[in-house]
């Protein structure tokens, strides 16, 4: 009985702690969405993109790195 309820109280601690988790980043991420001064990702659509002049390119040696 006593390793159920050892189980039960960490299972509900564990969900209790990400749900704590999980709402402090959807905090963050929403702040940094309404913050005007962010930058923007580079794979947004408004965003500054990758930079042509510094981009590796098919036969540059950085490009086939494994």
């Amino acid at each position: 009985m006593e390793t159920w309820m050892f189980l039960a109280g960490l299972f509900l601690f564990t969900m209790i702690a990400w749900l704590v988790w999980a709402t402090w980043s959807k905090r963050q991420t929403e702040a940094k969405l309404d913050d005007p001064s962010a930058p923007k990702s580079s794979l947004a659509k408004d965003g500054p993109g990758p930079n042509p002049v510094t981009a590796p390119r098919l036969g540059d040696p950085e490009w086939n790195r494994n």
